[in-house]
């Protein structure tokens, strides 16, 4: 049985993620701050743990075959962009003292372009009071595309990927890589627990190490 770390597991996307590894027949080690709402099963273990703790987290992903990281300080939080960026470059670094190659990370969905040289983020439609945390994600990437020595991927989510769109577990989505994925409507849409599925299948298949990927149905 493989042993997966994920990080951010009582998320909105870490929740469904350890739901879906663990019915997959994966061993999860959910990964959160504060572990008291991890449903705790036969293949899933919590574990209490400070993502800015880069030597403490690298010592309790040792001995994982790959870590999935939903980490998000939450877009309420008014230090959303410094501290996602702290949290993620953490994570890398972490991840990288493991001795895990295997590394799959959550982003966000505007630094997708919606048109040439044009990104979702850079918009003027786009929301303001998520772009601090869009920002930083995006900046993340940048980041994240420079790192040769893990195997890396990035996962920005369909457009609108939320509370409601959630509830269903299709099973069936498209991908693409850095253009968003749109309907006959011309919407771009996920469910979490299907974020969960190609996230889980990414793990399984491998078709987007070293690059970023999104999905939509």
């Amino acid at each position: 049985m493989k042993k997966i770390a994920v990080i951010g597991a009582t998320g909105f996307v870490g929740t469904q993620l350890v739901k879906e590894l663990a019915n997959r027949g994966y061993f999860v080690n959910a990964l959160a701050r504060n572990t008291s709402k991890i449903e705790k099963t036969e293949n899933v273990k919590a574990i209490a743990v400070d993502v800015y703790n880069t030597d403490e987290l690298s010592e309790i992903l040792k001995g994982n075959d790959a870590v999935i990281s939903a980490f998000n300080p939450g877009w309420a939080n008014p230090n959303i962009f410094e501290d996602f960026l702290k949290g993620a470059v953490s994570i890398e670094k972490a991840v990288e003292e493991s001795g895990v190659k295997r590394f799959i990370t959550v982003g966000g969905a505007g630094s997708l372009y919606i048109a040439e040289n044009l990104q979702l983020i850079d918009t003027t439609e786009f929301p303001a009071e998520i772009k601090p945390g869009a920002e930083a994600a995006r900046q993340y990437l940048e980041i994240i595309k420079k790192n040769e020595n893990l195997d890396w991927t990035f996962f920005s989510p369909a457009i609108e990927m939320h509370p409601g769109t959630a509830g269903v577990r299709k099973g069936t989505y498209r991908t693409a890589l850095e253009n968003p994925v749109f309907d006959e409507e011309g919407r771009s849409v996920l469910s979490v627990e299907d974020v969960a599925v190609a996230l889980v299948d990414e793990l399984e298949n491998n078709k987007f190490v070293k690059q970023r990927f999104t999905a939509a149905y």
